[in-house]
């Protein structure tokens, strides 16, 4: 760690969008920025100040490590180190470690980053969680059946956006999915039936800095099968007081004093409240973006400033309170890769809808687009959460996107 009066710290950048403004979370003469960024997120970072900016051609630790002792040799060492996307928190606790910086080390970030892990943890609290097995090359059907039943589960042990997860609802099923994926990087969990909400904000000294409560529109898991997924905040009352303290009693049986979450949760029929996941880092889709609109929190500034174990980027008195707000993500027209030929815009047509970001036509969306680039993103304010469920959904009836074949021109879908 460095000894100098103005500290230095090392950012890992894969964003492209105003995120991605790191010289907006601190005063510029308080500190000196050096940035390891892929290409295309040159555009947002703030070089003509930053010590150094150096284009890597990925983000995997193999790659930036030398990069990183290198750098922390010539500029006289870090004081920090910090990345706010999902796939780099990692690889960013590594970098901690090997160049001997404070904060989060690899065993806290997995416990975010890793199901088994997080699960064990919540349920060792009291807290109730889906039953789970991990897999290993000996894993068999029979076993999964035996300890999880059906439907049944299979994900990454430490994936993201529901990538790589499948529901098997009979034995034949899981025997397919089980044989077409590597045991040792995936686990089984126990079907929950309910709706998911989810939770998001910052910790404090083990406390609520900000926090929000919503409700999806489907789920992540039918958006990668080409759902639209939705979102709706919670009004206050006796629910989403009872979903933020079972949120607030999961981040105590994982530790996070401070920090940002965005944590799942199932609400059963019965109005059992189930642990999904979490992860340390702001939400996707544009739960970044209504929270800056509807609120008044950078979630993102929150999460790099606590990374860095610097003091809060705005005090809790400064954010406002919304009384409704939601997003609409809708998915890449399939088949795969698609031509965008129309779409109908939905601002000024919809009430509730306050901003969109639609493809440009003639795009081309090849399903890498995650939550971003992608078919549309709506975002939503109202009166509250029934208001805005009911415009999600129309949103969800009412757009219209005509894509065809990126192959085959002139076939639309």
């Amino acid at each position: 760690m460095s000894s100098r009066p103005v500290p230095t710290y090392l950012v890992l950048n894969r964003f492209d969008d105003e995120f991605g403004e790191y010289h907006r979370y601190v005063d510029r003469d308080s500190c000196r920025l050096v940035y390891l960024t892929r290409d295309y997120g040159l555009t947002v970072l703030d070089t003509e100040h930053a010590l150094e900016t150096v284009v890597v051609p990925d983000l995997e630790l193999e790659t930036v490590l030398p990069l990183a002792k290198e750098l922390s040799e010539r500029h006289g060492g870090f004081d920090g180190v910090v990345g706010i996307s999902e796939w780099d928190l990692l690889t960013v606790a590594q970098l901690r470690q090997e160049l001997d910086v404070p904060g989060w080390r690899p065993e806290f970030v997995n416990r975010f980053r890793d199901k088994p892990r997080m699960k064990e943890l919540v349920s060792a609290a009291g807290l109730r969680a889906p039953r789970f097995l991990e897999l290993d090359a000996t894993s068999t059907a029979e076993e999964v059946l035996r300890e999880v039943g059906l439907p049944v589960i299979i994900k990454p042990r430490s994936g993201a956006a529901s990538q790589g997860v499948t529901r098997a609802d009979d034995p034949e099923r899981l025997a397919a999915v089980l044989a077409g994926v590597d045991p040792i990087g995936y686990e089984c969990e126990e079907f929950i039936d309910g709706d998911v909400l989810h939770v998001d904000g910052v910790r404090r000294d083990s406390r609520f800095h900000f926090v929000s409560a919503s409700a999806y529109v489907n789920n992540c898991l039918e958006f990668t099968e080409g759902t639209p997924l939705g979102s709706a905040l919670l009004d206050a009352g006796t629910e989403r007081d009872e979903v933020i303290a079972f949120a607030g009693a999961c981040l105590d049986a994982l530790d996070l004093a401070d920090g940002p979450f965005h944590l799942e949760l199932f609400r059963t029929a019965a109005g059992e409240l189930v642990f999904l996941e979490v992860g340390l880092r702001p939400g996707g889709a544009e739960v970044g973006f209504i929270h800056r609109d509807l609120f008044g929190v950078n979630l993102f500034a929150e999460s790099f400033r606590a990374a860095l174990g610097l003091p809060p980027f705005h005090s809790p008195e400064e954010f406002t309170s919304a009384p409704g707000g939601g997003w609409v993500s809708i998915p890449e027209p399939r088949p795969l890769p698609s031509r965008v030929v129309s779409r109908t815009p939905l601002v000024g047509v919809i009430s509730e809808v306050y901003a969109e970001v639609l493809p440009k036509v003639g795009a081309i969306l090849d399903g890498t687009g995650g939550y971003e680039q992608i078919g549309g993103r709506f975002r939503l304010r109202g009166a509250g959460h029934d208001e805005v469920r009911r415009a999600v959904l129309e949103v969800m009836a009412r757009y219209r996107l005509v894509a065809e074949p990126a192959e085959q021109p002139g076939a639309p879908t």
